[in-house]
């Protein structure tokens, strides 16, 4: 079984009347759902009295790597409760991008099976370490395209934040359920998802009646929040990351 690992960082200024040295506590979260089980990740800040609210994070395609289990340390923190899902279950971790193709089509070719992994996550979510009742859903990329489906499937949490997302409601799907605000983070040279398909989806969201917002940075490409990738934009990553603190201080208040 792995070990908790446990960091200690500065005081988190603002956050509370007297500040106390912060203690990260970042572990492996395993849970079941229909029977499979699946491991995620959870990262909170065991000092704070409270937590500020959880932080729900979909991974990219290639499967929960180090990378979302940073951004969950990044949420911990700054007193966020984070919770790294598991969209393909324990032990399933693609290794070519072959494979990341392959576990992603089949989730968009089984929309039944997609929406039940998001739901019993988003339930999951409430009995995890340090767990509120105050909820947001984000994603990178494939887990901000989940994010969307969630949002459209009503997942009962407080917002919706999908970074760099893939665009396209799927056929018979519609925005009527989603019970809280949308903001998206986008490039406008994107390559994968258009500037014209986020309109697209910015219009359908408007007709729908359901708030939403959109960060747009130009010139960046489609995984500009991604460490060490090529299309990583370190300004876009920072103005991004800025503008999903000010969403969470709004819905989980």
């Amino acid at each position: 079984m792995a070990l908790p690992v446990i960091a200690r960082i500065a005081p988190l200024a603002g956050l509370l009347a007297t500040p106390v040295a912060a203690e990260i506590v970042a572990e492996p979260h395993s849970y079941d759902i229909g029977g499979a089980t699946y491991e995620g990740y959870v990262a909170r800040n065991t000092a704070l009295e409270e937590s500020r609210g959880t932080v729900v994070i979909v991974h990219d395609w290639d499967g929960l790597t180090d990378y979302e289990r940073r951004r969950a340390e990044m949420l911990a923190e700054l007193g966020y409760t984070a919770f790294a899902i598991d969209m393909f279950g324990a032990g399933r971790r693609p290794q070519s991008v072959e494979e990341n193709r392959q576990f992603t089509s089949e989730l968009y070719a089984d929309r039944d099976a997609y929406r039940e992994r998001l739901l019993g996550a988003m339930t999951e979510a409430g009995s995890i370490p340090g767990a509120t009742e105050n909820r947001v859903l984000i994603g990178y990329c494939f887990g901000g395209s989940a994010v969307l489906e969630a949002a459209r499937a009503g997942a009962d949490m407080d917002g919706f934040a999908a970074f760099h997302p893939g665009l396209g409601t799927a056929g018979g799907q519609d925005w009527s359920a989603t019970p809280a605000p949308i903001v998206f983070f986008h490039g406008t040279a994107d390559p994968v998802a258009s500037p014209v398909a986020l309109v697209e989806t910015l219009t359908e969201l408007e007709q729908a009646g359901i708030e939403h917002s959109a960060n747009i940075y130009g010139g960046a490409r489609h995984a500009f929040t991604v460490f060490g990738s090529e299309d990583y934009d370190l300004d876009a990553d920072l103005a991004s990351w800025a503008g999903l603190t000010e969403f969470l201080e709004m819905r989980l208040r």
